[in-house]
């Protein structure tokens, strides 16, 4: 059996689901996994239970490459799967199970070189970390803040949301590789009002004035905002699909191909979240909502700017979770990661990529290392790869693990 696939399959079978206990147990199995090999990992507790581990393996030159990635998963409710979320059962060439994408597949890639003893050509800090799918406040953002150390020499980074097929349909496959994210603005925003009994003409109604600013927030359009990444992605995809691409409307454009950047093109606030009253007849003098916000790189000043007028005066707002948005250069790195999967696929196309979402990548940015979105992996091109990211039957492809794998020794062993 493909170790990698056994190492996803066991991490699966640890329920890491946020917030949970299971992180300190899939840390102290990755930890063991390492010290195996004779590395000495340090494991680190932010909270009891809430477990990172952190790894140096020496290299042939002290400028180090972090890879991290993180152990925790989003809830999973068994009675929605074809199989069990925790079972990490391998069958029809797929390791299934909550987490084998996002990213216990990526996790037991980066194990299985390691484990294989060779000598990388520059140091290499590897992270497992915690709490990723929440804000990071119990794994990447606390060993920046009280492990700086760890990362010494430490200039760039891969990890998740990256390196992936992506199946055009002239059969072209097309390789995103991650050189930044949208900034991160979840906001708790509150309208206060006058209570009063809900048959009385209404003096100041906190609920009907959230209501209206929640709408001005839902319906504003963004204006389209392209970085200089965004465009790059464009025109490679333009040249493999042999057309023009207009992002302003995406009708003509393969699915496939749109939602490699549809999602970068503009900043984005949803409401998420809404909360007021305790009774039918009280007109209550407080109404709160959250609000899911995100911003393009290069674009957050006009991102908060627009997120006050669209809010107004009369409602208040204050930050869950404010991350700005990182970005990496398209060069350098870059190439290294492009020539990396070109090896093992000659007609891969690598173009940058930027992720809707966020990762840790954005603590690390605090330390000034450059994050790039790098987790191999050899896709068929009829898997919906989007859809398995918190979705039903996650699983992820034998196959497609050793080739993640072999990717990763052709960037990384000194020896090539």
């Amino acid at each position: 059996m493909s170790e990698a696939a056994k190492i996803c399959s066991e991490l699966i079978r640890i329920d890491t689901t946020n917030p949970g206990p299971g992180e300190r147990e899939a840390a102290e199995y990755v930890a063991g996994l390492l010290a195996e090999v004779g590395l000495s990992p340090v494991l680190v507790e932010s909270a009891p239970r809430r477990a990172s581990v952190i790894c140096r393996v020496p290299g042939d030159s002290p400028d180090a490459l972090l890879i991290h990635g993180h152990l925790d998963v989003v809830p999973a409710d068994p009675a929605d799967w074809k199989m069990h979320p925790f079972s990490g059962e391998i069958a029809d060439g797929y390791v299934h199970g909550r987490g084998a994408v996002d990213m216990k597949g990526s996790l037991a890639m980066t194990l299985a070189w390691v484990r294989q003893g060779v000598r990388p050509r520059r140091d290499l800090v590897l992270a497992f970390l915690a709490d990723e799918e929440s804000t990071g406040e119990f794994g990447s953002r606390y060993v920046v803040s009280e492990h700086a150390d760890l990362f010494e020499g430490c200039t760039e980074a891969i990890s998740e949301s990256g390196g992936f097929s992506a199946t055009m349909p002239s059969g072209v496959r097309v390789y995103p590789i991650g050189v930044g994210e949208r900034g991160t603005a979840w906001m708790k925003v509150t309208a206060h009002g006058v209570a009063g009994h809900g048959s009385k003409p209404p003096v100041d109604n906190a609920v009907a004035e959230m209501a209206r600013a929640l709408a001005r927030v839902a319906d504003y359009e963004w204006p389209l905002r392209l970085t200089p990444a965004v465009s790059a992605m464009i025109a490679e995809l333009s040249d493999v699909l042999g057309m023009p691409i207009d992002p302003a409307d995406l009708s003509a454009v393969p699915p496939k191909a749109a939602a490699l950047f549809k999602g970068t093109i503009r900043n984005s606030t949803n409401p998420t979240m809404m909360s007021a009253g305790y009774k039918v007849n009280v007109i209550p003098g407080t109404a709160e909502a959250g609000i899911d916000g995100r911003f393009v790189p290069g674009f957050r000043e006009e991102f908060l700017e627009t997120v006050d007028r669209l809010l107004g005066p009369r409602i208040t707002k204050e930050f869950i979770n404010f991350e700005d948005a990182p970005s990496a250069p398209i060069s350098g790195l870059f190439d290294e990661l492009g020539e990396a999967i070109r090896a093992g696929d000659p007609t891969a196309r690598p173009v940058p990529y930027v992720m809707t979402g966020g990762t840790d990548a954005k603590s690390f940015a605090r330390l000034g290392i450059k994050g790039y979105g790098f987790a191999p992996l050899l896709l068929p091109a009829d898997l919906d790869y989007f859809g398995l990211f918190h979705g039903v039957d996650e699983r992820v492809p034998v196959e497609g693990l050793e080739f993640g794998v072999q990717t990763l020794n052709r960037l990384l062993n000194s020896r090539h």
